[in-house]
């Protein structure tokens, strides 16, 4: 919540969350633009309407990703989840798709 306090620290909490959803929208933009794939977490820890946004942009973008979600909510993710490639209920799945693509073993 604090990447906009680089440009100072507004009194009103709303223009603090606004001024750093700026700035971290710069840096996801920038990443997602760059990467190969991306891995879109989604969960009680993650922000899932930030994390539909970021899968939404890859769609758009064209680039591949691999969602990663517990299977209670498959169902609120279904578009998500078919516009990706491949779909994680563990991290340790994402490492081994990864490990596949990489290497085809």
């Amino acid at each position: 919540d604090a990447a906009g306090d680089v440009l100072g620290k507004p009194d009103v909490p709303f223009w603090r969350d606004h001024q750093s959803s700026k700035v971290n929208s710069i840096r996801t933009k920038t990443m997602i633009e760059q990467c190969d794939l991306a891995v879109i977490r989604f969960g009680d820890k993650y922000k899932q309407w930030n994390a539909a946004f970021d899968a939404g942009y890859c769609a758009a973008l064209g680039t591949p990703y691999i969602t990663l979600h517990s299977e209670d909510i498959v169902h609120p993710l279904k578009e998500v989840d078919a516009a990706a490639m491949a779909w994680a209920q563990t991290p340790d799945q994402v490492v081994e798709v990864l490990k596949y693509v990489i290497t085809a073993r």
